[in-house]
């Protein structure tokens, strides 16, 4: 039997997770963590209550990433100027700095990839992964939210 796109989408998968795992090997970084500092490389600085909605963690949850963050220096917290309950997270200088050299690992590992496809063909590919992506998006949002109960049927 020949692989399915799942197939080949499933090794490529797995082959960014070893990637990442040998990248960031004897520090306390996980993916987790790494897309809290993503998110924050991206949007700026963010009350963590912000930052659980990105990542769509629970509060309880982001709390525990940042106290790791913080801790090893990526990120520092500082009080919200207008809410006196609210805790604003922001990247260290050295943080910053990392992640705008992983953003351009990030743009040179993605042009090395497309090198591997032909040319004529880059653009439909770029639009299909996207499309898949998009799609599974969907399906993995409709999988998370429960099935409405019909009262009727219950009965």
């Amino acid at each position: 039997m020949d692989p399915t796109i799942l197939d080949h989408l499933l090794l490529v998968s797995e082959l960014f997770q070893r990637d990442m795992n040998r990248a960031f090997a004897g520090t306390r970084l996980t993916p987790t963590r790494v897309q809290a500092l993503w998110v924050l490389q991206h949007g700026g600085p963010a009350t963590q209550r912000q930052l659980a909605g990105a990542m769509d963690v629970s509060a309880r949850h982001i709390s525990g990433i940042i106290d790791v963050l913080e801790a090893d220096g990526y990120v520092r917290r500082t009080p919200h100027p207008t809410d006196r309950r609210a805790t604003v997270v922001e990247l260290t200088e050295t943080a910053a700095t990392q992640m705008a050299t992983m953003q351009g690992e990030h743009a040179e590992l993605s042009a090395t990839l497309l090198a591997a496809v032909d040319p004529a063909d880059r653009a439909a590919l770029e639009r299909g992964i996207a499309a898949i992506a998009a799609r599974l998006t969907v399906l993995v949002e409709e999988a998370a939210t429960p099935a409405p109960v019909d009262e009727a049927a219950s009965r």
